[in-house]
């Protein structure tokens, strides 16, 4: 029997030394795209009398790309989570109001082509509620507003850096619940349905 074991031991060993050398290229797993449905960005009811939104919180919902998860507020100042949600407005963990080490750039594109970080990108980041890395404004961001309605625009693919110095990108699908194909001025908005791929190595890659 303790022979059985000295060869098997050998083969191994020798598998190790001359079955692999420097020169393999390392093995690249792809990372595959998630879609969530349905995030609800401080929802909040329409005033019929004024059309303005009533029974808001004011609080972001913030999530994380790693984890696929909601982060509870309560870790806003840590680098738990990358990116956060209320109505139009999205933020992004990091800059000098935030704690972690993210940024984001709106790349003109489509999401599928979109194979890894172009070369030179620069990450914005936010500085005040009043310079985000995402434009929260109409035709400046990801969104354009017109007749009441809320529509991403076609083509503007979020690149994000995480709040833990890691890449994804993001493509906001819809911003109405359960994502109708048409929406109306009866559809209910702030819930987020968008798709993104996260890269959890640290490379630029993202597909």
């Amino acid at each position: 029997m303790q022979s059985v074991k000295i060869t098997f031991f050998a083969t191994l060993t020798l598998f190790s030394v001359f079955g692999c050398n420097d020169t393999d290229s390392p093995v690249v797993e792809p990372v595959t795209s998630q879609t969530i449905k349905n995030l609800a960005a401080d929802p909040a009811q329409i005033n019929p009398q004024t059309g303005q939104p009533v029974g808001a919180t004011n609080r972001f919902t913030l999530f994380s790309l790693e984890d696929g998860a909601q982060v509870a507020n309560s870790d806003s100042a840590t680098n738990k989570w990358d990116i956060g949600f209320r109505a139009t407005t999205i933020i992004v963990n990091g800059g000098s109001i935030r704690s972690g080490r993210g940024g984001a750039f709106i790349h003109t594109g489509t999401f599928e082509e979109l194979k890894a970080i172009p070369a030179g990108t620069t990450f914005a980041t936010d500085e005040s509620p009043a310079q985000l890395a995402i434009p929260a404004s109409s035709g400046r961001g990801w969104y354009n507003y017109a007749n009441t309605i809320i529509t991403p625009i076609p083509g503007k693919v979020l690149l994000i850096r995480t709040g833990d110095g890691k890449y994804a990108k993001v493509e906001i699908l819809s911003y109405y619940k359960d994502a109708p194909a048409t929406p109306t001025s009866t559809s209910q908005g702030r819930y987020y349905t968008f798709r993104y791929v996260y890269q959890p190595d640290g490379s630029q890659t993202l597909n």
